[in-house]
Formats: C-alpha cells, sequence, structure tokens
C-alpha cells in the first residue's frame, strides 16, 4: 500500500555522539523523502561533529573519529538540508523525543530557525508502542516479516521506518488506539494529519518539557512545577524563567519558553 500524503514525508534517523539533546552532535544523518505521487528521495551523509565521538558510542554506531574527520560539519551543510526539508512533514522512530530536538538545535546552531511547529510530525514509535510495546528491530519483523540489517545505521532505521509506517496504517486503518488508562485516543487513518495528532499533537517544545494539557493550555511536564500552567507559573515564580534560562536545557525549550513569556507580557501591557 502507500501512505495518502498532500505534502512530502521525510523519515530521517539520527546517529550522534551521544543521547545529551544539549550537548551532543550529529555524526550521520539519512532522510527519505517520499513525495506525494510516490517518488522517494534518499539522502545519507556523514557529518563531522567537531567534538570526540565517545568509545562507547563508536561502538554502538559503528562510526569512529578517524571515519569523518573530513566529512562536512552540519553548518556547512545546513542551508541545503533546509531546503531540501523545506514544506515538508517529518517522520521516523522515536523522533520526537530524540531526532527532531538533535535537529533543530543543530539548526539553530547554524543560525538558522528550522521551525518545526507547522509541520506535522509522526513517530512509528508511539504507534508501535501503544499497539504491541517493541523496539524497531522488533517493529520490522513484527510488521514487515524480515530482519533489519544494520540496525543503527542511520539509512537502515530510516528505510526500515517507512516500512513499519506503511505495514502499521495497512494493519490498524480504522482501528482505535487507546491509552495505558484504557481512555480512547483516536482512530488510525491513512492521513499524516490525523497520525501527527495522535503521536504528537500535545507538545510545545521538542524535549516535552512543556506540553498542552486536555484544555490546551501550556504546562510544565517535569519538576516541582509539573502540571502546572507555564504562564502562571511565570508570573508567580519570578526566578524560574532565569534558572530554566541559564540551564542545561534546549535551545528550543528556552525558546518556547521565551515566546510564552512575551506573548503574556503583551497580552497584560
Amino acid at each position: 500500500m502507500s501512505l495518502h500524503l498532500k505534502n512530502p514525508l521525510v523519515f530521517f534517523d539520527l546517529e550522534t555522539t551521544g543521547t545529551n539533546i544539549t550537548r551532543d552532535r550529529i555524526v550521520e544523518l539519512s532522510f527519505v523523502k517520499s513525495m506525494p505521487n510516490g517518488e522517494t528521495i534518499t539522502k545519507t551523509k556523514k557529518i563531522n561533529p567537531t567534538i570526540p565521538i565517545p568509545a562507547e558510542t563508536s561502538a554502538i554506531h559503528g562510526i569512529f573519529d578517524e571515519d569523518i574527520k573530513d566529512a562536512p560539519t552540519f553548518k556547512s551543510i545546513a542551508k541545503s538540508l533546509a531546503k531540501f526539508l523545506e514544506g515538508s512533514d517529518l517522520a521516523g522512530f522515536n523522533i520526537l523525543k530524540f531526532d527532531v530536538p538533535v535537529l533543530v538545535e543543530e539548526f539553530l546552531r547554524a543560525d538558522i530557525d528550522f521551525d518545526v511547529s507547522k509541520r506535522k510530525l509522526i513517530d512509528a514509535q508511539k504507534i508501535f508502542h501503544m499497539m504491541e510495546k517493541r523496539t524497531l528491530t522488533a517493529a520490522y519483523k513484527f510488521y514487515c516479516d524480515k530482519e533489519l540489517e544494520g540496525a543503527h545505521g542511520a539509512e537502515a532505521d530510516t528505510l526500515a521506518t517507512l516500512e513499519v509506517l506503511k505495514a502499521q496504517v495497512e494493519r490498524y486503518e480504522g482501528m482505535t488506539m487507546m491509552d495505558n488508562l484504557g481512555k480512547k485516543i483516536g482512530v488510525i487513518e491513512n492521513d499524516m494529519e490525523k497520525l501527527h495528532q495522535l503521536t504528537s499533537s500535545n507538545m510545545v517544545d521538542l524535549a516535552g518539557r512543556l506540553v498542552y494539557n486536555n484544555q490546551g493550555v501550556e504546562v510544565f511536564n517535569f519538576g516541582k512545577h509539573k502540571g502546572k500552567s507555564v504562564t502562571e507559573v511565570l508570573s508567580k515564580d519570578k526566578g524560574y524563567y532565569d534558572w530554566m534560562m541559564k540551564g542545561e536545557f534546549p535551545m528550543d525549550t528556552k525558546r518556547r519558553l521565551t515566546e510564552i513569556k512575551l506573548r503574556n507580557s503583551l497580552f497584560n501591557k
């Protein structure tokens, strides 16, 4: 089957120097651009992260400092990559909590405001975990009946995720998704807007520090103010904003927090 697309849908996967969104860097990226007419365009490239790759990380994805010493930096390809992704929605496996935030951080370091708020974000892992509770390798075996060769390689993982999402839609189309408490979330359809709503519509920032509650209000999703309105916290706890801005939070989180603060300041003028 084919996915019903209104916009190009770019499946992607990143290999990095580690798992810290604010500190670590991309060492390999792979994008598979699925077009509404059924055409696919694949771009895979190793990246010089400009920082050493820890040995324990290289042991996982097989990329060592020697492999990327002559590779381009992310900053040097950022403009062409942003152009390639222009007008496209994004999809992948576990991209919401890691790959998308890391990608946005890299763009921000390159002085490119890669805003994903107008894009649909579709995470096949969320559908899989809600329905089957497995990993990408198991998902590929379960949905596609294939062994994932080259797992933890960016291109292999990206192409596998494309196949997994197609198989998920084919298997579950018309079925109701439930959360862990048995509450109805929505119905799976071959529609990227609906899949976006099911997998990522409550996010305010990409790291998940700020989310929308059931009333559509932006609330904190961590720490002592978890579940509380961001606007109310910022108005009552004057030092909390400064603490977050000075803390080790992603630039995207700080940007969204500042937008809420400024919006509230203008509203109260």
